[in-house]
């Protein structure tokens, strides 16, 4: 015997509530990163390759003041809820709106440094921060 379509619909939501429920807090953060990065029609960092030019968004992580080659740099990990990316500002001691928990869309080609993808001078696009 088979249950009726309208018995199914109440088991999926239920479902969805104990899977959130019982999700941490840094799943349901990346969960929600992943579908922001769907519908601004971004590539998930976690698909990105090497030498591909690409536009991805999610949030900044950390912001750190590394020279490279005696040149300051500006680097963020930017994460999207696929993988992280850095993102390098070179020349740069400071951005205004460049922090840890913000939002932003970048684009640029990504390379692979170390193991690690790496957007150099990137375009971008700060996120609103009443959509946060």
């Amino acid at each position: 015997m088979s249950a009726s379509p309208r018995s199914d619909k109440p088991a999926g939501r239920f479902r969805r509530m104990l899977d959130r429920l019982s999700s941490s807090q840094e799943d349901l953060e990346s969960e929600e990163l992943r579908e922001d990065a769907e519908t601004a029609g971004c590539t998930r960092i976690g698909d990105c390759q090497d030498r591909q030019i690409v536009t991805v968004t999610g949030t900044l992580r950390t912001v750190t003041l590394r020279p490279r080659a005696g040149v300051p740099a500006l680097e963020a990990e930017l994460f999207d809820g696929s993988a992280a990316l850095d993102v390098v500002w070179l020349g740069r001691r400071s951005i205004v709106g460049i922090e840890p928990g913000r939002k932003l869309i970048a684009s640029g080609r990504v390379s692979m440094s170390r193991g690690r993808r790496v957007l150099f001078n990137p375009k971008y696009e700060l996120r609103p921060l009443g959509r946060e």
